[in-house]
């Protein structure tokens, strides 16, 4: 068999670089960056490692900066087609296109790839913002504006920054770090208020359960916190809440807002 004809053959994205078979490194960018073992080279390295971590801000802050308004979308990559997550993910980024959004998705498969489906579909615009990892396939072919990232921070906060909405459907770690992200940030006044949706009643009401019954119950969070999260189950409507919240606070932003 050839090289070509190869099934699935492993392929690492590193920014622009495509690596496959033997030339993909066997740890990633991040790791490299955040791990202190090793010999003390890291002081000669880290200085250039800036520079090409501003560079990932540069691309992305010019890729996006006429995005207009959009919603970002996450969810479990393991969601197949054809499953409940991923039949309403792809209604929601219709439904979330048809009302004049752009979709943000972190460019993979399953629920993100079902979310730039339904975007692109329905004429709106699709978006992934992929990020390199040791088993990442690349961005789905839904994706019509993307970009694969080095370093998880510099992917953050483009969710942030060109997001006005976070959607979430069912996932893994990877879902709830990005869910606990937005509600801290939302909480402590870091980044102006938005709609926080949890889709599937399901599947989240035990975590508004321990959040209500646990957290709030011992004065970890304050009274109006655990409101900053809705959970909803029609796809319709998640589109109608995060409609609704923008018709009652426009969103208006400067030129110096997020500097």
């Amino acid at each position: 068999m050839s090289l070509h004809s190869e099934p699935r053959r492993r392929l690492r994205r590193q920014g622009p670089a495509t690596l496959r078979g033997k030339y993909i490194p066997k740890t990633t960018t991040d790791q490299r960056l955040l791990d202190w073992r090793g010999p003390s080279d890291w002081v000669h390295t880290d200085p250039w490692r800036v520079l090409r971590i501003q560079a990932e801000f540069v691309e992305g802050f010019g890729l996006l900066a006429e995005l207009g308004q959009a919603v970002a979308v996450f969810g479990s990559a393991r969601s197949l087609a054809g499953s409940r997550e991923y039949e309403r993910a792809e209604q929601i980024g219709a439904g979330l296109a048809k009302a004049g959004y752009a979709v943000i998705t972190g460019g993979g498969p399953g629920v993100m790839e079902a979310a730039n489906k339904g975007a692109a579909s329905a004429g709106g615009v699709s978006v992934g913002l992929g990020i390199e990892l040791p088993m990442e396939q690349g961005l789905n072919e839904y994706v019509e504006i993307g970009l694969e990232f080095r370093y998880f921070f510099v992917r953050k906060t483009m969710f942030v920054k060109y997001a006005q909405a976070f959607v979430v459907l069912p996932g893994g770690f990877g879902t709830l770090d990005e869910l606990f992200e937005a509600v801290t940030l939302v909480q402590t006044g870091k980044i102006t208020k938005f709609p926080i949706v949890l889709v599937g009643s399901a599947y989240w009401n035990g975590l508004r359960t321990w959040i209500s019954d646990t957290i709030l119950a011992e004065g970890k969070v304050s009274a109006g916190d655990p409101d900053l999260i809705k959970v909803i189950d029609d796809p319709d409507e998640v589109v109608q809440v995060i409609c609704d919240a923008h018709s009652q606070n426009p969103v208006k932003r400067s030129s110096t807002d997020m500097t």
